[in-house]
């Protein structure tokens, strides 16, 4: 490690201990503690019985490791976010020198992570906010790494990460896109997307078990049958798995022994409030996560379909149709997430590089799927009206999807089965094909009770209407 960073990790839980792992197995020194001395002791015997505790360094506490390391040094913290972070940023500062890093590969608030570097770079060290996506086989194998900070503190540990992270055709899944809250607000915006993607699959699913009557098995079949063409991606390959498993206990289905609530860390809901307050509506990650709030609401649907007459129509739909229209849930869900991205990054002077975005998430993190090279491509080529939606690859696949999703999201509305993300998706782009709107009557609506005014076709501003003469 010429050159950089003397590594140290604080937080050996099922991340943490993965993380570690694979730093140790691609030959990097690396000191490491926890909150319980004992879990430390657990992890020097795994390491040792994988070979990989060569350069491994264990500490009693925070203090003993620190003080263990060579400056300058770099510490991971790889701890639950929120007060954890800050009081082991208090515990820290005293024990470290000048020039060293602290990295928070948590899923901190990209605000949060601006005020942490703002506190922290005053006092002298530097800060990064990086985010990680992968799960726990991605942290041990190599995930997609989102990298804030400043280009100094990046240097230090650049070989780490890279060396580390998830490769695709030979190049690291990991880069460094800005400073202070850059990394974490990528690592957001990702997760959006996620959380997007993820209830475009499950709407999907639900129309074949429940509009048509495939069983999970058989659903599964057609997500592995997708899986090797346009739709190819990691969500798309583990739901294929996930539907034709089997529970132990009962021999059903896997997925009909799991309550259908589905829980949320918070990310996808700051990635729908950041797009709200920076004027960037993502409506297909904001009903993605409105889903997953009213599937918490199990007894007021049980409630409801008693109500309402729970019996939804059969429906008519063809795989083609069907593969087509998630094609296109998917691309637009993408392209919102690209527009969030840009809007913040204008908005905090990031020059984030949206075409390494895409690039590094093509390996190691959850989102990556087939669509993404297309995507950088697009990024990097013509992009009309900075739109990824109008690139020349894009706009032809929408206008080859848009009839099988129209027809998707007619019966499936027809037919009374919820699909909000689906929905959404066409709604955005019958939207942006629109060349005059209905904003008009809105205008003329504020102007007429508050007076606001607007602006005239002739380009003159702060106009009235006749209903003020």
């Amino acid at each position: 490690m010429t050159n950089s960073a003397t590594l140290g990790l604080f937080g050996l839980g099922t991340m943490g201990s993965a993380l570690s792992l694979n730093i140790l197995e691609k030959d990097f020194a690396l000191h490491v503690t926890n909150h319980e001395p004992e879990v430390v002791g657990a992890f020097v015997k795994e390491a040792e019985n994988e070979g990989l505790a060569g350069k491994l360094h264990g500490a009693d506490n925070l203090a003993d490791m620190v003080a263990a390391m060579a400056p300058p040094r770099a510490i991971i913290l790889m701890i639950p976010s929120g007060d954890p972070v800050d009081e082991t940023i208090e515990k820290l500062v005293p024990l470290l020198a000048k020039g060293d890093t602290i990295i928070d590969a948590g899923n901190a608030d990209f605000h949060v992570t601006r005020r942490r570097t703002k506190h922290v770079e005053a006092l002298g060290f530097t800060y990064i906010g990086m985010g990680v996506s992968g799960g726990e086989e991605g942290a041990r194998h190599g995930p997609a790494m989102m990298v804030g900070g400043s280009p100094a503190a990046w240097s230090g540990i650049r070989d780490v990460i890279e060396g580390i992270a998830a490769t695709f055709n030979g190049e690291p899944c990991a880069d460094h896109f800005g400073p202070d809250g850059a990394g974490h607000f990528v690592k957001t915006v990702h997760n959006g997307i996620e959380y997007a993607d993820m209830q475009l699959i499950a709407e999907t699913y639900g129309l074949m078990r429940y509009g048509q009557g495939q069983s999970p098995s058989e659903i599964g079949a057609v997500f592995e049958r997708w899986n090797k063409g346009v739709l190819e991606s990691y969500l798309v390959e583990i739901t294929a798995k996930v539907l034709q498993a089997l529970d132990v206990q009962t021999g059903k289905p896997a997925v009909d022994v799991i309550v259908d609530a589905a829980g949320q860390k918070g990310t996808g809901r700051w990635t729908a409030i950041e797009a709200v307050r920076l004027g960037q509506s993502a409506n297909v990650i904001e009903a993605a996560v409105a889903a997953r709030a009213w599937s918490s609401e199990g007894k007021a649907r049980v409630a409801g379909s008693a109500i309402f007459d729970a019996p939804r129509d059969a429906l008519v739909l063809n795989d083609a149709d069907l593969e087509a229209a998630l094609l296109l849930g998917r691309i637009v869900s993408y392209a919102q997430g690209f527009r969030i991205l840009d809007a913040a990054s204008t908005e905090y002077d990031w020059s984030i590089d949206y075409a390494r975005v895409a690039e590094v998430w093509r390996a190691g993190c959850i989102i990556r799927s087939s669509l993404l090279g297309d995507i950088a491509a697009a990024f990097r080529g013509d992009l009309p009206e900075g739109q990824l939606i109008f690139s020349k690859a894009f706009a032809q696949l929408i206008r080859d999807s848009l009839p099988a999703l129209r027809r998707v999201v007619a019966a499936a509305v027809s037919g009374g089965h919820p699909v909000p993300a689906l929905a959404s998706a066409l709604g955005f782009i019958d939207t942006m094909r629109t060349a005059r709107g209905t904003a008009d009557v809105i205008q003329a609506q504020r102007d007429f009770f508050g007076r606001h005014g607007f602006e005239h076709i002739d380009g003159r501003r702060d106009q009235h209407g006749p209903w003020w003469d």
